[in-house]
């Protein structure tokens, strides 16, 4: 089924060796991992707010061009701003050192980056030390089949998948360059090692609204956990935003004539609000930082690949933590820069979508930011 014309067609203690180049190899990498002093300092923001969720964006590249995500023609950051996967590793043991608890990898695809896998095995000491409750990622899932045996031995337990449609044509217009074939062999090979997926699902006006139901009862004939999640108003991606944005609220009274929801507390430390669904037993997610946001609770910051410190997903505010990590093999610079930024993180995000304004809140696409 091709895309609506609403929508454009338009993606041990040794000091680390700080590079800017090419990744070395595995073996390097793991031998210049260091342990870093304890701390007892944990990460409060100025509304007392605890800061225990760090997502890492570790590229910006993608494998896809989602059109609510990306422009079909973009150009990506040039290897010497991005962080080695060296440098990933040592801001991410800062931040659990600071107290964060989970840590999420995201990209763009996080699963296209080189020797990925080599970062996931080194962030898992943290995982069998105690300090770290959780290690997980999303993906678009067209690398799984080839990794997530790997990631499950990595301490990986859960991830989410982003799917949007199952139908194949429409999968190509909305993703513009995926293969729904290989996103569904990847999905049964992460069940198949041991992960528990969770399909992310972008509601899309004129689009997929139509496949929710069934989306929803296939997640939950195959175990797996559906959320839905609004569109967001970040970067410019050729398009009117509000040919594409469809209100939850909207979508979850559509649900009710056929469903009985049943709030329920079950958190998986991001944003979304759960409910049981009665006729299927599974649990159905909702992420609506438009129509009943979710910063009142919100205990997450964002890392770009190039090292710049998001403190809010919806506001420019941002700390660079690259210039300190690369001045210096002591973390005592960038530990302050955490603190300082931690300090500024704000209320809440100033997320807009009508035709009064059309251009994005936020100029950066989700891609840099991290999903």
């Amino acid at each position: 089924m091709p895309l609506p014309a609403s929508i454009p067609r338009h993606d041990t203690k040794r000091p680390l060796l700080l590079t800017t180049g090419a990744e070395r190899p595995k073996s390097d990498f793991m031998d210049d991992i260091r342990i870093p002093t304890k701390t007892a300092d944990t990460l409060i923001d100025p509304f007392g707010r605890h800061v225990t969720y760090l997502r890492v964006s570790v590229t910006d590249r993608c494998d896809f061009r989602c059109v609510y995500c990306m422009s079909e023609d973009m150009t990506f950051l040039p290897k010497k701003d991005i962080l080695t996967l060296e440098e990933l590793d040592r801001v991410c043991t800062a931040f659990v050192s600071r107290g964060v608890r989970k840590l999420r990898l995201t990209g763009g695809e996080p699963l296209v980056r080189r020797n990925i896998m080599a970062l996931v095995e080194s962030l898992s000491r943290h995982l069998k030390s105690g300090e770290l409750d959780e290690l997980t990622l999303t993906t678009n899932g067209s690398q799984l089949a080839r990794f997530a045996g790997d990631l499950h031995a990595h301490g990986v337990r859960r991830i989410n998948v982003s799917l949007d449609t199952r139908e194949a044509a429409k999968f190509k217009a909305i993703t513009r360059w995926g293969d729904l074939a290989k996103v569904m062999d990847g999905i049964k090979a992460a069940q198949d090692a041991g992960l528990a997926v969770k399909i992310n699902m972008v509601a899309l006006k004129g689009v997929n609204e139509d496949e929710i139901v069934p989306m929803l009862e296939w997640c939950h004939g195959e175990g797996m956990d559906l959320t839905l999640i609004e569109t967001m108003p970040m970067g410019d991606i050729e398009g009117d935003r509000t040919d594409q944005y469809l209100p939850l609220s909207v979508v979850r009274a559509s649900l009710l004539d056929r469903f009985a929801l049943e709030d329920i507390p079950y958190k998986t430390g991001g944003p979304a609000r759960y409910v049981r669904v009665k006729e299927t037993g599974g649990r159905l997610g909702f992420i609506t930082p438009m129509t009943h946001n979710f910063c009142e609770s919100c205990n997450r910051v964002r890392l770009t690949c190039t090292g710049t410190l998001y403190m809010c997903l919806g506001q420019d505010d941002a700390a660079d933590l690259r210039a300190p990590l690369r001045a210096s093999e002591s973390d005592e610079a960038m530990l302050a820069a955490i603190d300082e930024a931690i300090s500024r993180k704000p209320k809440g995000h100033d997320f807009v979508i009508d035709r009064r304004r059309n251009r994005p809140s936020v100029g950066r696409h989700m891609s840099v930011t991290g999903g």
